[in-house]
């Protein structure tokens, strides 16, 4: 498992923020939130997408809700505070995407209201919203948000062109946008084990150790030039 990210510090730049969010703080691939829906939702772009987008804004707004709320909330009512405030957003998100995008609704089912019980939604209002101003907290929601958009495109990308040789299929049912779809494997006839709940479980930990493997050699020592003469 990837080790905790260092903290913030009391007063973070914005592009210490984005960062944080993106890469050093990302939520699935250092800190392993969320991964429920994540591995469920990532066997195609399309739903990838939709769950990625949906997650930026729920983090985007509650932490806005939060910040702007900090000061009128105690100390003891805090946690219920939070909770209330994801729970509306999430719902108002969920009701959305029911009216405008009820195909899309239907293939993500369950898994847009259990983006309540996402730990980083509740982890970042405690962490960073409640203790910065709005602009700081909104920031931190989008650039968290992003970052686990960036991870469910990834999977959902290589569970797709691995297991049926495609990307974005469905786009068109799904979000009106047909011209989204490319077979790019023509009469490829798929990888089942892609597609599969183990196929994610693979895949996920191949982008982790990828990163990790990144991450040790960007920080590696480099040896000393040889200034010894012949």
């Amino acid at each position: 498992m990837s080790a905790l990210p260092p903290p913030l510090p009391a007063a973070p730049a914005p592009r210490a923020i984005l960062e944080y969010g993106l890469s050093s703080g990302n939520a699935a691939m250092v800190q392993l939130l969320g991964l429920c829906p994540l591995l469920a939702v990532s066997t195609g772009l399309v739903p990838a997408l939709g769950l990625g987008l949906a997650s930026v804004l729920a983090l985007t707004a509650t932490n806005t809700i939060i910040a702007l709320l900090r000061k009128q909330t105690g100390r003891d009512v805090r946690i219920p505070v939070f909770i209330t405030v994801i729970a509306c957003v999430v719902t108002a998100i969920e009701l959305s995407m029911r009216a405008f995008l009820p195909a899309l609704h239907g293939v993500l089912g369950l898994f847009i209201p259990l983006i309540v019980t996402n730990c980083a939604l509740l982890g970042r209002a405690e962490a960073f919203a409640s203790r910065h101003d709005p602009a700081r907290a909104a920031l931190d929601g989008f650039a968290v948000g992003s970052g686990f958009l960036l991870v469910l495109l990834a999977l959902g990308g290589l569970r797709e062109l691995i297991g049926r040789g495609t990307l974005f299929a469905g786009a068109g049912p799904l979000l009106g946008l047909p011209g989204l779809e490319w077979t790019l494997l023509p009469g490829y006839r798929g990888f089942l084990l892609a597609v599969l709940p183990v196929g994610a479980f693979l895949l996920l930990a191949l982008l982790i150790a990828l990163r990790q493997h990144w991450q040790a050699t960007r920080t590696a020592p480099r040896p000393l030039p040889d200034d010894r003469r012949a």
